[in-house]
C-alpha cells in the first residue's frame, strides 16, 4: 500500500521534529516521521524521538555536568562557614533519575509531533528513490511511503579510532549510562574537542581519577587560543590528568577485568600504558547516514551541496543538522529546519544565518563564547582590531580559596567600532569589584539604534552560557564598543564586566579583504 504526503522526514531528533512539526502544524502540510525505537545507545536499530541531544547528547550531559559540581560546591562552603562535608555519589541513583528524565523527554517529542498532525512511524527509513521512502519496522514488516519532499534528518554518531582493542572503549552514549565504575576508578577519556572536555569534568567531579589524552598542545580546537589555555590550566587545578602530544596505539583487557590503555606520547618520543576502569573516545562524529539509499538509489551524498541552503542534488530530497556536517549544534538544526518549511510551505524563502552562532562548552569553569576569534578576525577583516582582556578572581572565590580567575576577551573592529567576538571563561557569576553587566542591559542598548561595532566575547564561568545568549542578540544587533560603554552594568556581577572594559590590551593589524564585518544585513528567516 502506498500513500502520498508532501513531506517524509528520516529522524525525529531536534531538528527533523521542529520541521516536521511547523510544516504540518502551521502550513497544514501532510507530514510522516520515521524514527527508530527508543534506546539510550544508538545503532542501526536503536534511536528515538528526541534524538541525540535528548536522548544521549546535550540534556543528559547537562544533567551529569550538574551532578559532578556538587563535589565543588560542598568544598567551597567551607570558606563560608559551613562544616566540611564529603558525602559519596550514588553513580546508579544518578543514572537512574536520568534515565526517567530522558524517557519522559522521549514521550514528550511523540506528544508534539502528534499534537501537530504528524503521523510518526517507528521503524528504519530507506530512501527507494527521490519520492519513495521505505520503513522497515523491528518486527519484519515493510511499508512504503510516496511523498513530494523527503528531508533527512539523522543527525550524527560517535566515531573510534582505528586502533587494536577499540571495541573495548566506549562513546559519549554509553558513557551517559554507566554506572558500574568502582569509586575512585581510573577513567580515561581521549579527545580535545568540547565532549572530551565536557566528560573529563563530569567524571573528575563524580570522584573518578580522570585522564584526558590530547593529540595537540590544548584542548578545544578552533576556540580563542588563551580560553584554550585557560581551560587547561583549570583542569590541571582539578586534578585531571592531562596527557598532550599523545595518541592511542592499543587497547587490551587485563586480568583485572580493566583496560590496559596503551599510548605513544610524541613530545617524549616513548610509549607507556595505563591501567583504567575504562576509555572512552570522544574523537569526532560522523554523518548518520550509512544505509539509508541516499548514495546507491539517488546519487546524492548526505550534505547539501549549496552552501547556506539544505537542498542537495536531487531537487526533492533535503537534509538539516548533524547529518549535513555542517554546524553540528542543535539551536542550528532548529533553525534550518524552520527555515526550510518556510521556504517549502510558508512561500517565504528563507536562508539560515550561521553568522555570530553563540555557543558554551560546559567544561568547569564553562566555556562561553559568540563572534570571530582573534586569528578569525585577523584573518577575515581590513584594518586593525582592538583586544580586550579582563582577568580577575571572582567574589565568591576570595573566601572559598578556590585558585581561578574569570577571563573575558572583546574583540572590536577598531574602523566600524563593530564588536566581532566575545569570549568568556568564567569561575563564577559575581566579582570583587564593578566589572561587567551585558544581559538585558546591553541587549536593549543594541537594539535600541544602529549598530556599527562587531565584538567577540568569550566568557569561562557557571553563568558563561547565559551571558553569551545575551551577547550573541547584542551582535546580531550589530552593537559597536560604543553602545557597549554606554550600558549601566549591573553590579556586583560579572557580566557588567563586558560594558566596562576600556583600555585595550593590544591593537592588532588585520591581513583581510572585509572592510566592514559580515552579517550586517541577514538574508535568514525573518518570523512569521
Amino acid at each position: 500500500m502506498s500513500e502520498e504526503y508532501d513531506l517524509v522526514t528520516i529522524g525525529a531528533g531536534s531538528g527533523g521534529v521542529r520541521a516536521s512539526r511547523l510544516a504540518a502544524g502551521l502550513y497544514g502540510a501532510k507530514v510522516a516521521v520515521i524514527e527508530l525505537p527508543f534506546g539510550f545507545v544508538s545503532s542501526d536499530s536503536v534511536g528515538g524521538a528526541g534524538g541525540t541531544c535528548v536522548i544521549r547528547g546535550c540534556v543528559p550531559k547537562k544533567l551529569m555536568v550538574y551532578a559532578s559540581e556538587f563535589a565543588e560546591q560542598f568544598h567551597d562552603a567551607q570558606g563560608f562557614g559551613w562544616a566540611q562535608v564529603s558525602p559519596p555519589v550514588d553513580v546508579k541513583k544518578l543514572i537512574a533519575s536520568k534515565a526517567k528524565e530522558v524517557e519522559r523527554l522521549n514521550g514528550v517529542y511523540g506528544q508534539i509531533l502528534s499534537k501537530a498532525g504528524v503521523e510518526v512511524i517507528e521503524g528504519r527509513g530507506v530512501v527507494l528513490d527521490p519520492h519513495t521512502v521505505e520503513v522497515r519496522a523491528a518486527d519484519g514488516s515493510v511499508r512504503q511511503l510516496k511523498t513530494k519532499r523527503i528531508l533527512v534528518a539523522t543527525g550524527g554518531r560517535a566515531v573510534k579510532p582505528p586502533i587494536p582493542g577499540a571495541e573495548l572503549g566506549i562513546t559519549s552514549d554509553e558513557a551517559l549510562v554507566l554506572d558500574n565504575v568502582p569509586p575512585g576508578g581510573t577513567m580515561i577519556i581521549v579527545g580535545a574537542g568540547y565532549i572530551a572536555v565536557e566528560f573529563a569534568g563530569i567524571f573528575n567531579g563524580l570522584g573518578y581519577d580522570t585522564h584526558l589524552v590530547v593529540r595537540g598542545d590544548l584542548p578545544l580546537r578552533g576556540f580563542d587560543e588563551e580560553c584554550r589555555q585557560v581551560v587547561r590550566d583549570n583542569m590541571e587545578k582539578r586534578g585531571i590528568h592531562l596527557h598532550f602530544h599523545t595518541n592511542p596505539t592499543k587497547l587490551e583487557r587485563n586480568a583485572d577485568g580493566g583496560i590496559d590503555f596503551h599510548f605513544y606520547d610524541n613530545g617524549t618520543q616513548s610509549g607507556g600504558i595505563i591501567k583504567c576502569a575504562q576509555a572512552m573516545f570522544a574523537t569526532g562524529r560522523a554523518p548518520n547516514t550509512r544505509g539509508i539509499g541516499l548514495e546507491a538509489r539517488c546519487g546524492c551524498g548526505p550534505g547539501p551541496e549549496e552552501p547556506g541552503h539544505s537542498g542537495g542534488r536531487v531537487p526533492s530530497i533535503w537534509a538539516i543538522g548533524d547529518c549535513t556536517n555542517r554546524m553540528n549544534l542543535t539551536p542550528v538544526a532548529l533553525m534550518e529546519g524552520k527555515a526550510l518549511v518556510a521556504t517549502l510551505f510558508g512561500g517565504k524563502p528563507s536562508v539560515p544565518d550561521y553568522e555570530n552562532v553563540p555557543t558554551a562548552v560546559f567544561c568547569q569553569p564553562p566555556l562561553g563564547t559568540v563572534g570571530l576569534t582573534e586569528p578569525q578576525a585577523i584573518e577575515r577583516l581590513a584594518g586593525q582590531v582592538d583586544v580586550y582582556i579582563s582577568k580577575f578572581k571572582p567574589m565568591k572565590n576570595t573566601l572559598s580559596g578556590r585558585d581561578e580567575r574569570t577571563f573575558m576577551k572583546m574583540i572590536v573592529h577598531v574602523q566600524t567600532n563593530r564588536v566581532v567576538g566575545c569570549h568568556m571563561v568564567s569561575a563564577v557569576e559575581r566579582k570583587q569589584r564593578r566589572r561587567l553587566a551585558v544581559r538585558m542591559n546591553v541587549l536593549v542598548a543594541a537594539a535600541a539604534a544602529v549598530v556599527v561595532v562587531v565584538v567577540v566575547a568569550v566568557a569561562v564561568g557557571p553563568d558563561a552560557a547565559e551571558i553569551m545568549q545575551g551577547l550573541g542578540i547584542a551582535l546580531k544587533c550589530h552593537a559597536t564598543k560604543a553602545q557597549f560603554d554606554s550600558c549601566v552594568g549591573i553590579h556586583p556581577s560579572a557580566a557588567e564586566e563586558w560594558v566596562t572594559m576600556s583600555t585595550p590590551a593590544r591593537r592588532v593589524e588585520c591581513k583581510g579583504k572585509h572592510a566592514e564585518p559580515t552579517g550586517a544585513d541577514s538574508a535568514g528567516y525573518k518570523g512569521d
